[in-house]
């Protein structure tokens, strides 16, 4: 077999079926669903398939990748996007062949960031994968010159946060796709990259900090049947806003989705058999909808001044808005104080009308 006559494409939709099929039936994890922005991959010779291969979105957490990056956890939320996992990489039984597997990775590499692009609207700067030292030692990552930067600390992503217990740890991988790519993703972000909304990772003193916050705004329901401390809903829906969630049903989704210990640190409660509660869409919306807005942006300004970047100077900026009539038949104004480094709007007023 002449290594040099393998291709490489992306699966088409007509194909995916069989890609599925076959990674349930030949990988020792099995399949994975297309969940966010995932590409799959198939090399073929001269026709026939040889090699799988799966890449989806970077591990939320990896500790020795974060420290071999050296970037900080309040501005690496929003870089993730620019890191791709090599989830899965299969070489079909009866085709394990000398150099296939670096040929593959190679080929990958030299295309992945323009199908990223293309695909998802953002470039990829750096590739990453995890291998499981009990079945593999990673020579074929080594050979087509990836990085090892170290091991996982063993722990898993289940249901309820990550496991108690750590289990095998991984060995991780690294491939950057551009020059520089540690200092590029540790360095100021061009606006081309930036999802847009001001994002952050909330460290557990942002969660126990987030209520208190809250503590003294007078809670506009009703006594009976409140299932969820006002603090706690605010708090949640603040922390979820905060980390690029919009919407009454994404805030919803992301409060879903904490762990017991993030729950714990929003103050949630228990029910009788030990499992937290969590605020429903519902109760959100019910919540900010009536809750008093100008005791809640108090709240959040407190906060902001507490907790925020600090900047070293800010921009004040006016804006007239279309179409948007005042009860007295004048166009409506807003002043906007927006920090020059976060980029994030501190305040924003209703203003009087122009001269």
């Amino acid at each position: 077999m002449d290594v040099s006559e393998v291709r490489i494409g992306p699966v088409e939709r007509a194909q995916e079926a069989r890609f599925q099929a076959l990674m349930a039936q030949a990988h020792y994890l099995g399949a994975l669903p297309k969940i966010g922005e995932t590409l799959w991959y198939v090399a073929s010779f001269r026709g026939e398939w040889v090699a799988l291969l799966s890449f989806s979105a970077a591990a939320w957490k990896c500790t020795v990748r974060d420290r071999w990056i050296g970037w900080d956890f309040c501005v690496q939320f929003d870089r993730l996007k620019l890191i791709a996992n090599n989830s899965r990489f299969l070489i079909l039984p009866l085709w394990h062949r000398p150099n296939l597997g670096s040929r593959v990775l190679g080929l990958v590499a030299r295309r992945i960031g323009a199908d990223w692009q293309w695909r998802f609207g953002h470039p990829l700067w750096l590739l990453e994968t995890f291998v499981d030292p009990q079945r593999f030692a990673g020579t074929v990552y080594r050979a087509a010159n990836w990085t090892e930067v170290g091991f996982t600390k063993g722990f898993r992503r289940t249901r309820q946060g990550y496991s108690a217990q750590a289990q095998s740890p991984k060995r991780v991988f690294t491939y950057p796709l551009v020059e520089d790519a540690r200092a590029r993703l540790c360095g100021p972000l061009p606006d081309l990259h930036r999802s847009g909304a001001p994002k952050m990772m909330m460290s557990a003193e942002h969660m126990r900090a987030l209520p208190d916050f809250f503590s003294v705004i007078a809670d506009p329901r009703r006594a009976q049947g409140r299932r969820h401390r006002l603090p706690t809903v605010l708090a949640i829906a603040a922390g979820a806003t905060l980390c690029g969630m919009r919407g009454y049903k994404a805030i919803a989704d992301w409060a879903q989705s904490l762990g017991p210990k993030a729950l714990a640190r929003f103050g949630c409660r228990r029910d009788n058999e030990g499992h937290y509660l969590v605020p429903s869409e519902s109760i959100i919306r019910d919540v900010l909808i009536r809750v008093d807005p100008e005791a809640l942006d108090r709240a959040l300004q407190q906060w902001n001044a507490s907790w925020g970047q600090r900047e070293e100077s800010l921009a004040i900026d006016g804006k007239t808005l279309c179409n948007a009539i005042d009860p007295q038949g004048q166009q409506t104004h807003v002043m906007s104080v927006v920090g020059h480094a976060s980029k994030r709007c501190y305040t924003q007023k209703k203003s009087a009308p122009f001269p």
